[in-house]
């Protein structure tokens, strides 16, 4: 027994004692391919900038190539870690057939944080953004309920929006409501359907959104200019607006404010789809031809000459951009600006249909009655009176313009 005990003690000083001799001296990591430390790995955690230099510049030397006839003669002087390491740090001597110099990147291991945030952040808070707001209005409507209108209708109909107005509305309607959900696909596709459907049908279903997505986004912008050229007259800011703000568009008070042709609820609206929309675009447009049209070196740089950054407190932009960071940041632009306009949408799609009676009118067949026009719209109503532009008899549209 004592000498099993003694044996085993001997057995536990033998494996031991390297591990002691390992603690008390300092690690040589030359021999593993420059293998990083647990202190560098948590410094590049948390953002700071460290000396990876001995691993950068060590890819292998041509020089000590063995000879092909010799054994590993074809490595060239590189071995395979030594190889992946040129790849990362965008030394390799690499060749395409197509693309460019953008297609010799083949790793970027700069743009984890783009990956990072965007399958973290950005997917939970957009999410939580969206669903926040569509939680609102169903307090909102279960708090206030449908707007009505409060006089009785005369059965006088007047015209509000032309043809060719509509036309351009629904178009614009229609193809953000595709951009939108082909966006959300994209973004949440691979964390929600793949569970649900699999590989295969998560694949399809994304292959056909990108298409419809990339093709939905011309009938967008052209719609934006039409909507833009139609009605920014009309949505210039008036004195109106300050009494409509005032009374939250009739929130508060006995009676509705008087208002324009468009109000300063729709004005904001108007605004945010316009500004918005051509943000959307324009980074949409940078993603549609990749490389080929980069926006934020050149916008970073303007911000720093402004000095806008310092005000905020933050460290000057980077102003020298890869151009696979200029997609990144791209990408980041369009997903954020897309659901902000998504939760404006949103509720001007209630407000347009199940927020208010007789809204739906304005934009289904363009007519709407006078007791409606008064309530909302009762400048432009008598603008439109005064004007005398066709007969106000039942069932006879007033032109509106």
């Amino acid at each position: 027994m004592l000498r099993s005990l003694i044996s085993l003690l001997i057995l536990a000083f033998v494996l031991g004692a390297p591990v002691a001799a390992q603690d008390g001296a300092e690690s040589d990591r030359s021999a593993t391919g420059g293998a990083q430390t647990l202190e560098d790995i948590m410094a590049r955690q948390r953002g700071e900038v460290i000396d990876d230099g001995f691993r950068r510049e060590n890819v292998g030397n041509p020089d000590t190539a063995a000879g092909l006839t010799e054994q590993l003669g074809t490595l060239g002087g590189s071995s395979d870690p030594e190889l992946w390491r040129a790849l990362r740090y965008g030394s390799a001597d690499i060749t395409v057939s197509s693309g460019g110099e953008v297609a010799t990147v083949l790793v970027q291991d700069g743009g984890m944080w783009w990956l990072e945030f965007r399958e973290n952040i950005l997917m939970i808070w957009g999410g939580y953004f969206l669903l926040g707001v569509i939680g609102l209005l169903v307090v909102f409507f279960l708090l206030r309920g449908r707007i009505r209108v409060d006089a009785p209708k005369t059965g006088r109909m007047v015209v509000r929006f032309r043809s060719i107005e509509r036309f351009a509305h629904w178009l614009l309607a229609g193809s953000f409501i595709l951009l939108g959900l082909t966006g959300l696909l994209s973004l949440f596709g691979r964390a929600l359907l793949i569970p649900v459907l699999g590989h295969e049908a998560n694949s399809f279903i994304l292959i056909g959104s990108k298409w419809i997505h990339n093709n939905a986004a011309w009938a967008f912008m052209i719609a934006l200019v039409m909507v833009f050229l139609f009605w920014v007259w009309h949505n210039l800011p008036d004195r109106a607006d300050i009494r409509w703000i005032a009374q939250f568009g009739g929130i508060i008070g006995s009676k509705h404010p008087p208002a324009k042709k468009f109000n300063a609820g729709q004005k904001f609206i108007f605004w945010s789809v316009v500004i918005l929309g051509a943000s959307i675009s324009a980074s949409g447009l940078s993603l549609l031809f990749p490389f080929d049209l980069p926006m934020f070196a050149k916008t970073f740089a303007i911000l720093n000459d402004l000095g806008i950054t310092g005000m905020l407190g933050l460290d000057p932009l980077p102003t020298v951009l890869a151009p696979h960071e200029e997609m990144q940041y791209a990408n980041l632009w369009h997903t954020i600006v897309s659901f902000v306009l998504m939760g404006i949408v949103i509720a001007h799609i209630y407000i347009g249909s199940l927020g208010m009676e007789g809204a739906f009118d304005a934009m289904g067949s363009g007519e709407v009655d006078e007791s409606w026009a008064h309530q909302h719209h009762s400048i432009w109503l008598e603008e439109v009176k005064s004007a005398g532009k066709g007969e106000r008899a039942t069932g006879v549209g007033t032109p509106a313009e």
